[in-house]
């Protein structure tokens, strides 16, 4: 149609009302707010830590994706098995302000399609949805994740239904072809109160990835406050969660120039970034190099609203998870490692690991999705692991100050360094299962509440504990551009770096890539040491 509906929006409002069906109420009830840069839970002031995954909801057919594969209550049952606590939900904002689209069944949205073919499956798999209206089947997913104890987040992906984005789709900015600010605040008015007092809708994010010629700052502070001013009206319980500009990259403009608002607590902010964001700089440069350009790229544009005790949610990230890409496997350590000592909240891209219709392509493969092609197992289990101890928080309120200590990380596999039981030897391990290392002023790294610190043995050796915390071979710097060396001297001034053996033995060897090198791999010998208040397992 190339153009924004402009019927009057009252008969949409009760429409929408009316259609709200009676929900199954959720297992589990959480009002979230803001303290610092944390988010809590109201009740007791205590850390949640979002650790989401996206599900698409915005395509063309405007219906979850993967329905057609397995049952809903499967789907959901399966995020919670692996780890997460809530997920990013996409949607079009045609869904709140286009009553002939709104109204469509799930069959009929499909049969508009010319994709006939997903409907037997929908009705094999989710028979209760099929004949339901596009907004009725979007709210039964919600509260489904809720009968799961998962939380959602209502993420107003873009404007008309389709795969974004582009800097010409008409979807990017407020006042591109189909980005009416005036349709937009009405849009999200509509979604946050139709969803008021549904238990696990904990946020809204305002709009994904701002782009295109059209976008400035001054427009951006104009609409985003009205934006978050009209959803904290409609549903003060929420978090209201703004984008930046530039898909989502840039919030620097906020450095000194903070938002004008009339509520407080409530406040988040987001960010993305992939590998293929910072595609020239993982080609050209020596992986510590780049690691080390893109964390700076990050904290300068996004990460510096966490020291000015903000709270900043990572809404999108992920990669090929077939893993064959070197590049993307190298920016997701070094982000992985950024994710742990920061400990920011996130939501990982994607779920699904096929689509209904994608850029005109009938049963797209996705393999950022979490899920194979036919949604029944994970794609990628090991890297299920990688992200396992970054869906719990390291330090927050809740979580005991008086117990600071770190944890040694290692993000190509997820895990941390552990001490063999009753040796010497160290392992990686379950980060949940971690000593409390303490990194001294003398450079030692030693277990908190011993005298037994970390030691460099020679070259090829097994790392190990030892009370000589003085000597050579027990001061470690942190060296490289990417400051994931852990790098101590031994023996005749013969540096060595902390490593990892084939079976998981911490080792020393020779410190890699420390040279211009774009084609060497240094990713087994990157640790980082995390700043953690998570009790300590006992003995």
């Amino acid at each position: 149609m190339g153009r924004l509906f402009c019927f009057s929006f009252l008969p949409l409002v009760s429409f929408l009302m009316i259609i709200i069906f009676s929900q199954t109420k959720p297992a589990m009830a959480v009002s979230l707010s803001t303290n610092s840069r944390w988010i809590v839970n109201e009740a007791g002031g205590l850390r949640v830590k979002l650790a989401c995954v996206n599900w698409v909801s915005h395509l063309s057919p405007v219906v979850a994706e993967g329905l057609s594969k397995q049952p809903m209550d499967a789907i959901s049952k399966r995020i919670v098995s692996m780890g997460f606590n809530c997920v990013r939900l996409t949607w079009p904002l045609s869904l709140a302000t286009n009553l002939s689209l709104a109204s469509l069944t799930v069959r009929q949205s499909f049969e508009r399609l010319g994709l006939s073919q997903y409907i037997a499956s929908i009705q094999a798999n989710n028979p209760s949805i099929i004949d339901l209206s596009l907004i009725k089947a979007f709210q039964a997913v919600v509260s489904n994740l809720g009968a799961n104890n998962l939380m959602v987040i209502l993420d107003n992906h873009i404007s008309e239904p389709g795969w974004c984005c582009s800097e010409t789709d008409g979807n990017g900015f407020f006042g591109d072809k189909y980005f009416n600010p005036d349709v937009w605040i009405e849009g999200l008015t509509q979604m946050a109160t139709m969803f008021k007092g549904v238990a696990n809708f904990v946020g809204m994010s305002l709009r994904n990835e701002l782009r295109g010629p059209r976008q400035n700052v001054n427009d951006w502070y104009r609409y985003m406050q009205k934006g978050a001013e009209a959803v904290h009206t409609a549903n003060p319980d929420v978090l209201v969660i703004l984008s930046g500009l530039s898909y989502d990259t840039n919030l620097s403009f906020l450095r000194n120039q903070p938002l004008n608002l009339t509520f407080t607590g409530k406040l988040v902010f987001e960010a993305h970034r992939y590998g293929f964001t910072d595609d020239s700089t993982w080609k050209n440069r020596n992986a510590n190099e780049a690691c080390g350009i893109v964390m700076d790229i990050i904290m300068r544009s996004a990460g510096f609203l966490l020291e000015q005790e903000l709270p900043l949610f990572f809404s999108e990230f992920g990669m090929d998870l077939r893993g064959n890409n070197t590049l993307l496997n190298r920016y997701m350590n070094c982000f992985l490692a950024m994710a742990a000592d920061l400990d920011f909240d996130w939501a990982l891209w994607t779920l699904g690991g096929s689509y209904y219709i994608r850029q005109g392509v009938i049963g797209f493969n996705e393999y950022y999705g979490l899920l194979n092609w036919n949604w029944t197992e994970p794609r990628n289990s090991n890297f299920l692991q990688r992200i396992s101890a970054l869906q719990s928080p390291f330090r927050g309120p809740g979580l005991s100050e008086s117990n600071e200590h770190q944890v040694i990380f290692h993000p190509l596999t997820g895990l941390c360094v552990l001490k063999e039981s009753m040796l010497e030897s160290l392992r990686l391990g379950p980060c949940k299962s971690s000593e409390a290392w303490s990194y001294t002023p003398h450079k030692s790294l030693s277990l908190k509440g011993t005298n037994l610190c970390l030691q460099a043995d020679g070259l090829g050796k097994l790392a190990k504990l030892g009370v000589d915390c003085t000597s050579s071979g027990s001061q470690w710097e942190t060296i490289s551009d990417s400051k994931m060396h852990l790098s101590s001297e031994v023996g005749n001034a013969t540096s060595l770096c902390l490593d990892v053996d084939s079976s998981r033995a911490i080792v020393t060897n020779s410190c890699k890539c420390l040279s211009k090198d774009t084609a060497c791999d240094p990713e087994s010998q990157w640790f980082k040491l995390v700043k953690s208040t998570r009790d300590i397992p006992t003995s």
